[in-house]
């Protein structure tokens, strides 16, 4: 099955809902993929206020539900639950969702796939690998939207913005924050933030330190960290949080995969290489240039012929075959010819000596 659409986004966080809004109340038929079951992107599970318009009174799902009623109320068409697999066309996405799979073709696609912090692997944390490990998404998910518990001692890496929050949503789960830790000279976030962290809540933020490795088997036990002038620590915990670093979301088939051509590759150089011509006369055979270049052209090498000067020795027969002539091992056909040397004699001094 395949329709067609004006404009296609993938993504129904803010930036898809509001180019969804923009468009649709211009007049074009929009419509919005979601792979999960509710619009809204990330603010649906952030708790705390800041969002919105001035003065960003808003809390993260108050922002969201404002939005996808805003997409709604334009005309643009919001699908939830539905994954974009990859691109037929130019312009055209194969789909799958709960009416089955689907090829959606459109004017123009915005993919408003959002941004994802890094996690524990991509950031090279060694260790052990045990439950407790989590980003600030996976928190805020699993404290407020389903309810789970994460343990009684967390430690936040990172010292910025989302790293309050993060810490909020811990101590909103009741859980102690042990410390926030960040390997910058000095915290990222306002100062205001920090000041509040360590006088209000009595949290310490750890600056010039990094997480060197994990502790624990089957649960986390612990973190070892490490200052910037060489002194380690251990801080016993049983939750660590890996805020901030974000880096957009390649889980879409538009950040795999572009569906325009790729520019066409460089043809194939035809400069000459060695006594032979350029590299479209040589045989199949004919080794390529690069490999021209790495072999050395085939030193001459040579044999003595018998009797060469004076008489054969006493009981020698007469000789026989062709004349002897100088042996050379076999060369690459790009290598230069080897340089003739002269064809050695031996001296009559010589033979005298071996007569006797």
């Amino acid at each position: 099955m395949s329709r067609e659409v004006d404009v296609l986004v993938v993504g129904a966080g803010p930036a898809g809902l509001v180019a969804a809004s923009r468009l649709a109340a211009a007049g074009a038929h929009v419509e919005v993929l979601e792979r999960e079951q509710w619009p809204g992107g990330v603010p649906r599970h952030c708790a705390h206020r800041g969002f919105g318009a001035w003065p960003h009174a808003l809390t993260g799902p108050d922002h969201a539900r404002r939005l996808t009623e805003a997409a709604a109320r334009a005309g643009a068409d919001v699908r939830t639950g539905v994954t974009a697999l990859d691109w037929t066309g130019d312009l055209a996405l194969a789909t799958v969702g709960p009416g089955g799979a689907e090829t959606l073709a459109a004017r123009a696609v915005i993919l408003a796939t959002g941004a994802r912090e890094r996690p524990r692997a991509a950031r090279l944390v060694p260790g052990t690998r045990p439950a407790g490990v989590h980003t600030t998404g996976e928190l805020q998910q699993a404290v407020h939207l389903y309810g789970q518990h994460i343990g009684t001692r967390a430690v936040i890496v990172g010292a910025e913005a989302v790293s309050h929050a993060a810490a909020d949503t811990v101590r909103a789960a009741g859980a102690e924050v042990v410390a926030l830790v960040t390997d910058l000279p000095r915290a990222p976030a306002a100062a205001a933030r920090t000041l509040e962290a360590r006088l209000r809540h009595r949290t310490p933020v750890l600056t010039g330190t990094s997480v060197t490795e994990l502790l624990g088997r089957g649960r986390l036990s612990g973190v070892r960290v490490r200052h910037r002038d060489g002194r380690t620590a251990t801080l016993p915990c049983d939750t660590v949080v890996f805020t901030g670093d974000f880096v957009p979301s390649t889980n879409s088939p538009g950040a795999a995969r572009s569906p325009w051509p790729r520019a066409p590759a460089a043809p194939p150089s035809t400069a000459p290489c060695g006594p032979r011509g350029p590299a479209s006369s040589r045989p199949a055979a004919c080794c390529t240039p690069s490999r021209a270049r790495r072999r050395r052209p085939a030193r001459a090498r040579t044999r003595p012929a018998p009797y060469a000067t004076g008489s054969p020795p006493t009981g020698a027969g007469p000789r026989t075959g062709p004349p002897a002539s100088r042996w050379s091992p076999p060369r690459p056909c790009c290598a230069s010819p080897p340089t003739a040397s002269p064809r050695p004699t031996a001296s009559r001094t010589s033979c005298a000596r071996r007569s006797r």
